[in-house]
């Protein structure tokens, strides 16, 4: 199944390591062409701060790599190493050009710590790495350390509480949480790393009933820009544990693990509808509506999707947590108006609706561009019209693309304990706009959307982070907080980019 299959079958779930789905993207970190930062100052400490084992120094002839090397649990990659090529990769194979100076492939935390400190010391750019589904490459940097937590993944569960490693990927959690009858809201994309899920969000089919991914955050092991780690949740270091919450990774430092409070694996209710393009205003009318009436235990997300043929599918997935969609399918029919033409009801088990989700227990490397809108409220008659447009320019233009909206409400409306950054509590939903093509015709595609719903748009989502907007449109009313924050735990900007808060 191919990734656009995926995404436009399924779902959209959120984008720092350490730090969505219908499909495989979520913002693992940030990174990109950053230029070196200067060496940061210490950073505010807490009772529950370690050190480093040791600093290394910089020279006059550059950096000291097997000093370096000889300080790491786990391996490090120069380009000249063998499996370097490999290292370095991301999910989508169009930064495969980009080289880092390094790759640190971190197996303890403690590689973490020595990691940042041995880049400002020799005043290189690091970015870190979880999945490495960044839409824009943020987890990888010409010339810079690439920080790759993928081993940090060991799981462990009590007391209805899972602590998992930031390397840890999505289907890996569900399989071990299974074992228990319990699961987590996350995305649905298989390879996701839960480090830039967590952080940037993280949306999927429980989010009306459960909240966001990182609303379930009990608490998160942190390595802040002075190499210093932290533990952090709603007592301690509450500031840092609330800007951590939502707005994305690389932005505070590198977060190594979590805690999260567990939900039940429950069996889920599944209905899938489809109506002929004639109807698609009244099915984006009606979905809307569905999004602000239907019960918290029902999510369902509207994909449009551009065909070859140039006409537009339009169709629903959607999940009752109750384990039976009839009635929630039915409702929606009766608020578009129309019977779908087409009409499937089914229910899975825990991991048979993992599995579907995320199109299998894997995703193969994959090209593709996309873009998000936050809708503020419903659209109006013009601003739908304009929508489905720009999908249909897209078809006309044999351009593969899909808008894919995501609801929010419920529970993912109301802050958790502790709070969160994540500014988009009161929207409607998310409008993902993707394609597969990586040319100017998917260039044109997205701007086409933005435009179109430009006047219902309240920002973007930072897990479906893009090139060309302003980091400050992804954080609504957190940003100057955010920013606050920025200045308290890394005042010298170490984690920058051009996708980072500073």
């Amino acid at each position: 199944m191919s990734l656009l299959d995926r995404r436009t079958l399924l779902i959209a779930g959120g984008a720092a390591a350490a730090v969505t789905l219908a499909g495989c993207s979520d913002r693992t970190d940030t990174g990109g062409t950053a230029s070196p930062s200067p060496t940061a100052s210490t950073a505010p400490t807490s009772t529950t701060s370690s050190k480093p084992s040791s600093t290394p120094a910089p020279t006059s002839s550059g950096p000291n790599w097997n000093s370096f090397a000889r300080a790491l649990e786990g391996p490090l990659y120069l380009p000249s190493t063998s499996g370097y090529a490999a290292a370095h990769q991301l999910f989508d194979p169009r930064w495969d050009s980009v080289r880092p100076a390094a790759v640190v492939k971190a197996t303890k935390p403690s590689d973490v710590q020595q990691a940042i400190t041995f880049a400002r010391a020799n005043k290189l750019a690091l970015v870190p790495k979880s999945g490495g589904h960044s839409y824009v490459g943020a987890s990888t940097i010409a010339d810079g350390v690439q920080l790759d937590v993928g081993g940090l993944k060991s799981m462990s569960y009590a007391n209805d509480v899972l602590t998992v490693g930031a390397g840890a990927r999505l289907y890996d959690v569900h399989v071990f949480l299974d074992r228990y009858g319990r699961s987590l809201p996350t995305g649905t994309c298989p390879t996701v790393g839960v480090a830039g899920l967590t952080l940037g969000g993280g949306m999927g089919v429980h989010t009306r009933t459960y909240g966001l991914t990182c609303d379930r955050v009990v608490s998160m092991d942190v390595v802040t820009a002075d190499g210093m780690s932290h533990t952090v949740s709603a007592d301690a270091e509450p500031e840092l544990f609330w800007a951590l919450r939502g707005s994305g990774g690389g932005n505070f430092g590198v977060v190594t693990s979590f805690r999260f409070a567990t939900i039940p694996a429950t069996k889920l209710g599944f209905f899938r509808l489809s109506w002929p393009e004639p109807q698609a205003a009244a099915v984006v009318r009606g979905w809307q509506q569905f999004a602000q009436s239907a019960p918290t235990t029902v999510w369902a997300n509207l994909h449009v999707d551009a065909r070859s043929n140039g006409t537009l599918a339009i169709r629903v997935l959607g999940v009752s947590t109750t384990g039976d969609a009839t009635a929630a399918a039915a409702q929606l029919e009766s608020l578009v108006g129309a019977k779908a033409s087409a009409r499937t009801l089914s229910v899975k088990s825990h991991l048979e609706a993992v599995k579907y989700l995320g199109g299998g227990t894997t995703s193969p490397r994959q090209r593709f561009l996309a873009g998000s809108d936050v809708l503020k409220g419903p659209l109006d008659a013009a601003t739908i019209t304009g929508l489905l447009g720009a999908v249909k320019a897209a078809a006309r233009a044999a351009t593969p693309a899909s808008a894919i909206l995501d609801p929010l409400g419920g529970q993912a409306a109301k802050q958790p304990a502790g709070g969160s950054s994540w500014p988009w509590r009161s929207a409607l939903a998310v409008i993902q706009w993707y394609s597969s093509a990586q040319n100017k015709g998917a260039q044109t595609f997205i701007a086409n959307g933005h435009a179109a719903v430009r006047s219902a748009s309240a920002g973007g989502y930072v897990n479906y982070v893009e090139t060309g907007r302003a980091v400050s449109s992804y954080y609504g009313a957190s940003a100057s907080r955010l920013d606050a924050a920025k200045k308290k735990y890394d005042p010298d900007n170490f984690f920058h980019t051009p996708y980072t808060l500073g």
